[in-house]
């Protein structure tokens, strides 16, 4: 569970630091992400949007971390500078192999609705 939460613990603190070289040392292949917005198997796409999200994000406080042999949840609030203002964020994390290969990440949409069109440019 050491090297898991090792693991993890780099991915997200790289991921918000907006340090894309970091997080994706912690990221295999093959790799698939899912949120309310996106299901993704582009490990690529998804280290590529990690900036962005960061330029909107003035804290995290992390609430919960649970580590298996191979898997890992977080669970955190994001503080954006946006309207949604403040998201409760479940993170489940799937490992083989010592490196990510699958995040479903689990928050309230509704409050991003109105932001949507914007979001996806």
């Amino acid at each position: 569970m050491t090297s898991t939460r090792q693991t993890v613990r780099a991915y997200h603190e790289a991921r918000f630091r907006g340090d894309v070289a970091a997080a994706a040392a912690q990221v295999g292949e093959p790799f698939r992400f899912q949120s309310p917005f996106i299901d993704s198997a582009d490990r690529t796409g998804h280290l590529a949007t990690l900036p962005g999200f960061v330029s909107i994000v003035t804290g995290v406080d992390l609430i919960s971390e649970l580590y298996g042999d191979e898997e890992a949840t977080l669970v955190y609030d994001v503080h954006t500078a946006t309207p949604a203002g403040t998201q409760r964020t479940a993170e489940h994390f799937r490992l083989a192999d010592g490196k990510i290969v699958s995040i479903m990440l689990v928050f309230d949409a509704a409050p991003w609705q109105p932001m949507l069109a914007r979001i996806q440019g």
